[in-house]
């Protein structure tokens, strides 16, 4: 079957000329061009818009889609990746809403406010458990204390240094670079800087920086943030910090 760009449109909730623009830069060209130049779009089309609106969704551009678009051959695997993406989210909002419901409650009836049910599913608390487990109490009240005192843009700047980060491990390993080669090992320098920066500054040593890559394989969390570029590139990442921990550190 095949749908016209009306109803592709409408049914994404996009314009047609946000349509129109995917096809000029080659993100998503229609399965057909009718009479009058009418774009058309069949099932494997309508699979593509779909994940470029989860990508979107995760606050990558349009470039960055098209790099990982490029790199996911494997349809079924990119889905699942999405979807392991929106369990994790959607239980996250989840939680907020059962937060402000009780906040809520508790405030029409007079009753007193609990912290841990105000401000559950919050971001900023959701690895605390590991970074308790694997580095201390004081590990984590340290991080938690550095993130609090960033202005947003220092938060947002901090985000795209790891993302351009990400996106250039997925696309050594698309490349098929060896992860303990020159390039590679140059990204994950960067990394190894970036991930010094939230650490205020107190260099991980080498088990703390492997197994901090360690953790990219072992929780779908972090996996999933990593394979979203590209099935494998979280273990990827893992191996390139092990070789740097080994070498470096």
């Amino acid at each position: 079957m095949e749908w016209p760009i009306q109803d592709v449109a409408r049914s994404a909730g996009v314009s047609s000329r946000t349509l129109r623009h995917y096809d000029d830069i080659g993100l998503l060209p229609p399965s057909r061009i009718g009479p009058g130049g009418l774009r058309h779009y069949d099932d494997a089309a309508l699979v593509r818009l779909q994940r470029i609106l989860l990508l979107r969704e995760l606050g990558l551009g349009l470039a960055s889609i098209a790099d990982v678009l490029a790199g996911q051959r494997d349809t079924e695997a990119a889905l699942r990746t999405h979807l392991r993406l929106l369990e994790q989210e959607r239980e996250r909002l989840d939680r907020l809403v059962r937060s402000v419901r009780t906040t809520l409650r508790k405030t029409e009836g007079g009753d007193p406010l609990m912290p841990d049910e105000v401000l559950d599913g919050f971001d900023h608390t959701q690895y605390e458990d590991e970074v308790v487990e694997r580095w201390g109490r004081e590990a984590y009240a340290r991080g938690d204390r550095w993130w609090r005192g960033l202005s947003d843009e220092e938060k947002r700047d901090f985000g795209r240094r790891q993302a351009a980060v990400a996106q250039d491990f997925a696309r050594a390993h698309r490349d098929g670079l060896p992860a303990d080669g020159e390039e590679a090992q140059a990204i994950t320098g960067r990394h190894y800087a970036w991930v010094t920066a939230g650490w205020q500054g107190r260099s991980p040593d080498a088990e703390q920086f492997a197994g901090l890559g360690r953790m990219y394989v072992g929780d779908p969390r972090f996996a999933a943030h990593y394979d979203v570029h590209g099935e494998g590139t979280a273990a990827y990442v893992c191996e390139a910090m092990e070789a740097y921990a080994e070498r470096n550190l």
